[in-house]
């Protein structure tokens, strides 16, 4: 069975607690080329980082993801005490401007409420205790990364949708290319004896070496055959990427580059207008496939 494809973008949340403390975390995800992975924590938790991380790793392969924890103690609890290095800092400003603006002097209650001179620092867990909170927190990230992946995958399936019938565009004007009446043989050999009569005409000391060498050349830039089967190979390719899902977004990425060098030397070889409106509406055509593939993991 195949695997789903999922989008890179997503966003989940899941909350919980022990007694006396509350928390909540928050996953979002959007594209990127790798998995990138922050961390915006309550600050005295960085410690459960590594593990956060790893448990990501394990669900995500691409995408830049964001978290966010939040921890809240219920009630009150804990000492306030003052940052004495935050409090040197205020009052060397003070000095420092004093005489040189026209301003009441500063008040206790004024100077202590400023941010960082006091700070609330909770009273310590019993051991018991710190390991029900981050085995709980651990539960909460793994619910956020279960619905997150969920999320991913619905919108995987959307973007599947999307990009198989892009596929499906490039293949019918792949097909159109092939059966321009301007790549029949009488039509090239036409083209030809055209283009050497015009050779001749400029340079009329042409050898028959020289002048076979460019009659070879010209035949070969006005042969598409090549760029058609490429582009055959690669629809069957995607179709395959498509079919298999998983995180493909890196190879069809890849896929989408080789759609487009064989559109740009299909619009370069062609010797009709309309031929080349074939390769223009292809390369618009892999161009929104290429955009649509950035969003997938």
């Amino acid at each position: 069975m195949a695997n789903a494809l999922s989008s890179m973008t997503g966003y989940a949340r899941a909350q919980g607690g022990v007694p006396g403390i509350s928390f909540s975390v928050e996953i979002k995800t959007v594209n990127a080329r790798g998995l990138d992975v922050r961390m915006r924590m309550t600050p005295g938790y960085d410690a459960l980082e590594g593990e956060i991380r790893r448990r990501i790793g394990k669900a995500l392969a691409r995408g830049s993801v964001t978290v966010n924890l939040n921890v809240d103690r219920d009630g009150e609890g804990g000492r306030v005490v003052v940052n004495h290095e935050a409090l040197s800092a205020v009052l060397g400003a003070l000095r420092e401007i004093a005489g040189t603006i026209d301003a009441q002097k500063p008040t206790l209650d004024g100077i202590l409420g400023l941010k960082g001179v006091l700070e609330q620092h909770d009273a310590p867990l019993d051991a018991d205790a710190e390991d029900r909170l981050q085995a709980a927190i651990y539960d909460a990230v793994d619910t956020a990364l279960h619905d997150l992946r969920a999320s991913r995958r619905a919108e995987g399936v959307h973007l599947g949708e999307i990009l198989g019938t892009q596929v499906t565009e490039i293949a019918r004007l792949r097909d159109l290319a092939a059966a321009h009446p301007g790549r029949s043989r009488d039509v090239l050999l036409a083209r030809l004896k055209e283009q050497i009569a015009d050779l001749l005409a400029a340079n009329g000391g042409l050898n028959e070496d020289r002048l076979a060498q460019e009659a070879l050349l010209l035949a070969t830039k006005a042969d598409i055959r090549e760029e058609l089967d490429r582009l055959s190979a690669h629809v069957a390719s995607a179709r395959a990427l498509l079919g298999e899902g998983g995180p493909v977004g890196r190879k069809l990425d890849f896929l989408s580059q080789e759609f487009n060098r064989e559109a740009n030397t299909l619009c370069s070889k062609s010797n009709a207008v309309d031929l080349t409106a074939i390769g223009l509406d292809l390369k618009a055509v892999i161009d929104q496939f290429r955009e649509q593939v950035q969003n997938l993991e």
